[in-house]
């Protein structure tokens, strides 16, 4: 069996304003009307290597659980686990413990581990590759997939391949690893034909990883072991103990085995698969604009977008109409509470405008406008002076936790659906149009009952309007909420 490992954890920085670290790339549409993560997912539909492939386990923190969780329900493709990191550890503790997941019965499957947030565009060669690798992940083989550069690039590492291995398509011997390269050498390693970039997916059995990895990091291997023994599972939650898999090394897949394993061929051996797959890491918006379908001008352009003698330029709009005359080699992101405008070329260092965004005490590199919550989600959409205007939409079946406020009184007005309004002592209906007020300091909760989506309009007043003012009696999600 070929059991798919999703990594689900980074944020994104260079990808801002878009992504945030409360919603990062991996759970953004931003090549179609579905996620990097959806895509990912749904990437081994229809398979043909020979064996079936197991719904994925995904690892990931607290923070990311329900919205990949519901992402992943919408496209019919739900996990068999999600692995809640309580920290991060890099990807070889995380492929550890989806290894211990993925073992639990006994069984030994072949992993695949792939990030959430890479593009591939030619799927049916990226399946090709995958059987190829499972060819030799069959055989004890510890694969990694390497891609043939078309450029020199300096912000890969790189793969050194050596020769065919006997009966095989296009797999080869690993020869080693290459930090990323300054341009000369990037320059180099193109030219020599020997050398692919890191893409950084990997294949090999559960007992392959897990024993390479008991003998060349004993520590996280022991220190993983630990952390899921005395796991929490909660529906198709694994809550990894905070206490003990603090303490595990933080360290990359290729630095804990890879590099290593050619020193100890009783482990395993080393190969790597070249790939052609139109592959991308999307680490930048320029990235983005590099794999993305253009227009006649070199544009790519998503959403409310006017453009007028602007030239390869990548223009996303959230929302509002926006309009360039006269440019060329610009990436313009609109989103409601923030606008980017860099040169392509600067794409790279977005990541120091989030740094000081954090350095000046600003939410606006955590979070959006729009929040995505267990039951739904709110968009603040208007604030000022003792008021703050929320947009909420409840899923159907799901309620928030009962809770109470110090400092604000709500007015709820119901745009559609019905909502089941728990204020002090009463507990009654409203639906579209009808409206009711929850007194400062009255215990209070709001449910959707019905079977479509409850969307009202919150108008909170008060003299602090924060989220931490709120005292909770019950919460059906052990977190933070609304």
């Amino acid at each position: 069996m070929l059991q798919p490992v999703i990594l689900s954890g980074g944020s994104g920085t260079r990808l801002w304003p878009a992504s945030r670290e409360t919603h990062p790339k991996q759970l953004l549409p931003l090549t179609d009307e579905k996620s990097l993560l959806q895509i990912t997912a749904t990437r081994l539909n229809g398979f043909a290597g020979g064996t079936l492939v197991a719904p994925p386990i995904v690892v990931t923190n607290e923070d990311y659980r329900f919205i990949i969780a519901e992402q992943l329900r919408q496209i019919g493709s739900p996990a068999s686990a999600i692995v809640l990191e309580p920290i991060g550890r890099n990807t070889a503790p995380a492929m550890e413990l989806a290894a211990i997941t993925a073992s639990v019965d006994g069984s030994d499957p072949v992993l695949l581990v792939m990030p959430a947030d890479h593009i591939i565009t030619d799927v049916e060669g990226f399946q090709a590759a995958m059987a190829e690798g499972l060819a030799q992940a069959q055989q004890g083989a510890l694969v990694t997939f390497g891609i043939i550069p078309d450029r020199p690039e300096t912000g890969y590492g790189y793969i050194r391949s050596g020769s065919l291995l006997p009966g095989a398509l296009t797999a080869r011997a690993l020869a080693n690893f290459v930090e990323k390269p300054d341009l000369e050498k990037a320059v180099a390693y193109v030219a020599s034909g020997e050398y692919l970039w890191n893409s950084g997916l990997f294949m090999m059995k559960a007992s392959t990883w897990r024993n390479a990895l008991r003998a060349l990091a004993p520590e996280i291997s022991a220190t993983c072991a630990r952390a899921m023994q005395d796991a929490c599972r909660d529906v198709d939650f694994v809550r990894v103990t905070k206490d003990v898999f603090r303490t595990c090394p933080s360290i990359s897949i290729d630095y804990a085995v890879m590099e290593h394993i050619g020193a100890h061929p009783e482990l395993g051996h080393a190969v790597v698969v070249p790939m052609n797959v139109g592959w991308s890491d999307v680490g930048a918006w320029d990235a983005l604009w590099q794999v993305s379908e253009k227009d006649d001008a070199g544009n790519v352009s998503r959403g409310e977008v006017m453009l007028e003698d602007t030239r390869d330029s990548l223009v996303f709009s959230h929302g509002r109409l926006v309009a360039t005359v006269g440019v060329s080699n610009l990436v313009v992101v609109e989103t409601p509470d923030a606008v980017l405008v860099a040169d392509k070329s600067c794409a790279q260092d977005v990541k120091a405008i989030v740094a000081r965004i954090k350095r000046e005490g600003k939410t606006l590199a955590a979070n959006h406008r729009k929040m995505f919550r267990p039951w739904g989600w709110y968009d603040s959409i208007d604030t000022g002076h003792r008021f703050l205007v929320k947009r909420i939409v409840v899923n159907p079946g799901a309620s928030l936790s009962m809770q109470m406020h110090y400092h604000r009184a709500e007015h709820w007005i119901v745009v559609s659906g019905t909502a089941e309004v728990t204020n002090g002592t009463e507990t009654f209906l409203i639906t579209e149009n009808q409206s009711t007020y929850i007194p400062l300091g009255t215990q209070h909760r709001l449910a959707n009952p019905g079977k479509v989506p409850l969307e009202i309009i919150e108008v909170q007043t008060g003299t602090y309007l924060n989220e931490d003012d709120i005292v909770r009696y019950n919460d059906s999600y052990g977190c933070i909420e609304h």
